[in-house]
């Protein structure tokens, strides 16, 4: 007996398959070509030079520093976007949005005019003692700034459809709001804070416009893994595709990851 289920899983048709093979092509080619033009036979030698592991060890320290940040920050704000009815909610949330769709110069170009010297809360900085432009602490801060939404959003949407009955059932056991947060909300929400939290470090770490912008190119300050890349490129293209397959190679961890803690019980329903 026919009928639409038996109907969907039919062949595909070749006017939808010969544009998705298109756009697979066009995904997988670039990638391709860094795994295939990596320089495999000194690809050891080049990523342990001192300056691959000097941008790999500001990466890994910036891009930790802007997951704590997310973290800290971000689950607060997923919480309070999902279950509180704050004023200027859908202002909150688009304002979230932005650093994801800026042009990565825009925001480093936002960053100064707000954290910058002579930006809008420069002044209050100075009086503090800080300065971010052109340091690591503003490497991090950009890094946050860019990675950030991807926590935020991934937690609110796990909050949004959460059951809330076993949230009720632990305030009518006498549990507070934050004791139910913290032992009731977060274990069942875990999967995806750790798949949020993944894409927003790999985000970080691969934070590249903005960083350039706001905390510049330092060598040991602010030259993180991107900022070599580019910089290989003008003086030794192989090696920047060596660091390039580098990155490459930690994102699809990444994404492998989260298919096995976030994705998995999806795939296993089908």
């Amino acid at each position: 007996m026919s009928g639409p289920a038996s109907r969907a899983t039919r062949g595909a048709p070749l006017v939808l398959v010969v544009p998705a093979a298109l756009a697979v092509l066009l995904l997988a080619v670039p990638l391709a070509g860094i795994v295939t033009r990596a320089p495999w036979g000194d690809l050891g030698e080049r990523l342990a030079s001192p300056r691959v592991t000097q941008a790999l060890s500001l990466s890994l320290l910036v891009s930790g520093w802007a997951l704590l940040l997310s973290l800290v920050l971000g689950v607060p704000l997923a919480w309070l976007l999902a279950r509180s009815r704050i004023p200027g909610k859908a202002l909150v949330r688009s304002l979230i949005l932005l650093p994801m769709v800026l042009p990565p110069t825009v925001a480093g170009v936002a960053l100064l005019q707000g954290f910058g010297r002579a930006g809008l809360v420069g002044d209050e900085l100075r009086l503090l003692g800080i300065t971010l432009p052109f340091t690591t602490a503003g490497a991090v801060v950009a890094a946050t700034f860019i990675s950030m939404p991807f926590l935020v959003i991934t937690l609110e949407g796990a909050l949004t459809g959460l059951d809330v009955q076993f949230e009720e059932a632990a305030a009518t056991m006498g549990a507070g709001t934050l004791q139910t947060l913290r032992y009731v909300t977060l274990p069942m929400v875990l999967p995806s804070l750790l798949a949020g939290a993944a894409l927003t470090w790999a985000r970080a770490l691969g934070e590249f416009g903005a960083t350039l912008t706001f905390a510049g190119n330092l060598p040991g300050v602010t030259q993180t893994l991107p900022l070599q890349v580019y910089l290989l490129m003008q003086e030794d293209p192989e090696g920047a595709t060596a660091v390039s397959l580098l990155l490459l190679a930690i994102a699809a961890a990444v994404l492998f990851g989260l298919r096995g803690r976030w994705l998995g019980a999806f795939a296993r329903r089908r």
